[in-house]
C-alpha cells in the first residue's frame, strides 16, 4: 500500500537537474521545476488524516540542514532504515541522484544542491502545508507534535521556549510530547502546559514523591468519525541524558508495561485507532512495536530520522519525520472495524522558495523574534568549510567547537556533547551568532576547565559508545558519540560494552593516552549542577573573532571498525 512514488514524484520530475550541479545550475532553474501543488499533491484516502512534526529545536525560520553521511545500526537494527546513507539510501528508496529528495533527505552533494534548492523548513512553511491539508480534509486531521519543539535556538533560551509555545499555537496541535522541554526545569514546564490548551502527554513520566503519573498519560479525540487514542511518550532517559536536579522529582523509562497497558485501556474504552506519540528515538520504538500488541501508529521522534516510508512492524506503522523544521508528514489511514485497512504516506519536504509562508505564522515569528534580532545577525567570522553538525562520530561544527574549547581554555583535550540539532553553515557564507547558539543554546551551558585521567577519558568514551551502539535498544540513548578534540582512538562498534574503544592518542604528538595521567580537559554541557565557567557561545565567538574565518579539514582522528 505504500508507494514511494508520493515522496519522489518531484525527484524523477528534477532528475534531469543532476548533471548540471556544479556546473553553473542556479537555484532560480532547479525551483523552476518545482511547484507548491507537486509538494503537496496526495491521493487522498480513508477517514483519517494524522499529520506529524517533531524535533523542530527551536528553528522558526528557513534553513540549511545536512543529513547524515554515518548512521550506523547494531544488532537487529544494522543495515536497516533508518541506518542507510548517502548512496546506499538513494538506492534503497529509489531516489535520483541530484534530485530534490537527494538533498531534502541525504548528505550527498549537500554543498552543490544547497545552492540549487535553497534553504528548507520555517513554521510559516508548514502552516501553509498544514492548513492546506486541513482545508482539504476537514473534520478528518489530527495534527501532532512529537516534542524537542521549545528548545534550540537563542530566542526560545532567553524566552525559556515561549517564542515556540506561541508559534505553534496558531497550529493549534492536538497533542504533545516532549524532552528538551524538561531543561526548562519543572517550574517551567508545569507553568507552560497550563497554557498550551492542548494535551502535554506522557504517559512514562512518574512522580517520585507521590509515586503517581505526573503528566496525562493519553487523550481521546475523534476524527472522520474514528475514536482515535492518542498516547505520549517522553523521552525515556531525560534524567540521565539531561540535568537530574532541573526534574528532580520525575523518573523515567520506557515502561513497555505502562504502554501495554495504555494500549488495552484505550481499546476497552472504544478506541478504534490507538497512536503512539514517541520521544523514545526510532530504534526503541521498532523495538516497542515488536513487543506492544494493538498499536496501529507510532509516530517517532527523538533520533532525527527522515524517512519518505513507513516502516511496518508486524501491524504497527512507525513514521519518521525528521527534525529542525525540514518536513511534514501526512499519513492518511482507511479505518474500519477497529483496524487500519489501507494507509499511504508522504513525507513533505518544505522547500521555503517554493512553499507560500503562511502570512499570519510570518508575522508571528517576525513579533517574537524581533526583540534578538540585532544579536542573531551579528557576524561572528566567516568559513570556508560547510559546518554541519550530524554523523554518529564527527561533525565539522563540532569540531569548530572543540578548537575553541582547546584554544580558548588552554586544554589539551576538548569534549563536546553529540546533540543532534543545529544548523548548517555553507561554504563562503558569515558565521553568525544565530548559527552558533543554533548549536549551543542550552539552560546548562557553562564551559568547564578540569584534570581528568587516561582511565577516566576512557569511561566517558566508552559509556557513550554504548549508549549509542548497545544492540539492545532499550539501552539506547539516541545520541551521536561525543566530540573529541586533541585525540584520536579507535572503535569497535560490534564489540561489548567497555571493550569498543582502544588505541586513544593525542593527535598533536601521537603519544598514547597514560591511564594514570591527568590531562587538561575543557569541555560544556555538564549534567552537573554548580558547573562554572563561561558560556559555551561567547567562547566559540572569542574565537572566532582571533580567527576570522575557519576551515576545517576532514576529520581522521576517529577509526571506525566493526560496522
Amino acid at each position: 500500500m505504500i508507494s514511494r512514488r508520493e515522496f519522489i514524484q518531484v525527484a524523477a520530475a528534477t532528475a534531469a537537474l543532476s548533471t548540471g550541479v556544479g556546473t553553473g545550475l542556479t537555484q532560480a532553474v532547479a525551483q523552476q521545476r518545482l511547484t507548491e501543488k507537486e509538494l503537496l499533491a496526495f491521493e487522498p484516502l480513508g477517514n483519517v488524516t494524522l499529520v506529524h512534526v517533531t524535533d523542530i529545536h527551536g528553528q522558526l525560520m528557513p534553513l540549511y540542514f545536512r543529513e547524515p553521511s554515518t548512521n550506523l545500526g547494531v544488532g537487529e537494527a544494522k543495515g536497516q532504515p533508518p541506518h542507510v546513507t548517502g548512496q546506499e539510501f538513494l538506492a534503497r528508496f529509489g531516489i535520483a541522484p541530484g534530485s530534490s529528495a537527494a538533498y531534502a533527505l541525504t548528505s550527498e552533494d549537500f554543498e552543490a544542491l544547497a545552492k540549487s534548492y535553497g534553504r528548507i523548513g520555517g513554521l510559516d512553511r508548514a502552516a501553509t502545508v498544514i492548513k492546506a491539508i486541513r482545508a482539504e480534509r476537514g473534520d478528518k486531521v489530527a495534527l501532532l507534535d512529537g516534542g524537542d519543539t521549545w528548545q534550540g535556538s537563542w530566542s526560545s533560551l532567553k524566552t525559556r521556549g515561549q517564542d515556540m509555545i506561541d508559534c505553534m499555537a496558531l497550529l493549534k496541535p492536538d497533542a504533545m510530547t516532549g524532552h528538551w522541554e524538561f531543561t526548562y526545569g519543572s517550574e517551567r514546564v508545569k507553568q507552560a502546559i497550563d497554557g498550551l490548551g492542548f494535551p502535554f502527554l506522557g504517559l512514562n513520566i512518574r512522580d517520585t514523591e507521590w509515586n503517581e503519573a505526573a503528566f496525562e498519560a493519553s487523550t481521546l479525540i475523534e476524527r472522520g468519525g474514528v475514536k482515535i487514542a492518542v498516547l505520549g511518550q517522553a523521552f525515556p532517559y531525560t534524567p540521565v541524558a539531561n540535568p537530574r536536579w532541573m526534574i528532580p522529582n520525575w523518573s523515567f523509562g520506557v515502561r513497555e508495561e505502562d504502554v501495554q497497558a495504555q494500549v488495552d485501556k484505550a481499546r476497552k474504552g472504544g478506541a478504534q485507532l490507538v497512536v503512539l506519540l514517541s520521544h523514545n528515538g526510532f530504534d526503541v520504538d521498532r523495538k516497542l512495536a515488536s513487543r506492544v500488541k494493538g498499536l496501529d501508529v507510532i509516530l517517532t521522534g527523538h533520533t532525527h530520522d527522515a524517512l519518505p516510508e513507513a516502516v511496518k512492524v508486524g501491524k504497527t506503522l512507525l513514521i519518521a519525520s525528521g527534525s529542525s523544521g525540514k518536513f511534514v508528514s501526512r499519513l492518511d489511514l482507511d479505518v474500519r472495524d477497529g483496524e487500519v485497512k489501507a494507509y499511504r504516506y508522504k513525507l513533505i519536504p518544505l522547500f521555503s522558495d517554493v512553499i507560500r509562508a503562511d502570512a499570519e505564522m510570518a508575522a508571528k515569528i517576525a513579533e517574537v523574534r524581533k526583540p534578538f534580532a540585532p544579536d542573531l545577525a551579528k557576524v561572528l567570522g566567516k568559513t570556508d568549510s560547510l559546518l554541519y553538525r550530524r554523523g554518529n562520530f564527527n561533525g565539522t561544527f563540532d569540531d569548530l567547537i572543540c578548537q575553541a574549547l582547546l584554544q580558548e581554555r588552554d586544554a589539551e583535550i576538548a569534549l563536546s556533547p553529540g546533540f543532534r540539532w543545529g544548523t548548517s553553515v555553507l561554504p563562503g557564507q558569515d558565521i553568525t551568532f544565530e548559527d552558533v547558539t543554533n548549536a549551543t543554546a542550552i539552560t546548562y551551558p557553562a564551559v568547564y576547565r578540569m584534570g581528568m585521567t587516561g582511565a577516566r577519558l576512557k569511561e566517558i568514551i566508552e559509556d557513550v559508545a554504548d549508549n549509542l551502539f548497545n544492540v539492545d535498544p532499550y539501552y539506547q540513548q539516541g545520541g551521536d558519540m561525543v566530540r573529541i578534540g586533541g585525540l584520536s582512538y579507535a572503535i569497535d562498534v560490534a564489540k561489548p560494552q567497555g571493550q569498543r574503544i582502544s588505541d586513544m592518542q593525542m593527535v598533536k604528538t601521537g603519544a598514547p593516552i597514560d591511564p594514570a595521567r591527568e590531562y587538561q580537559v575543557a569541555g560544556w554541557a555538564s549534567v552537573n549542577e554548580g558547573t562554572e565557567g563561561p558560556p559555551i557561545w561567547d567562547v566559540v565567538a572569542n574565537y572566532l573573532a582571533r580567527q576570522k574565518t575557519v576551515r576545517l579539514e576532514p576529520n581522521r582522528a576517529v577509526k571506525v571498525t566493526g560496522a
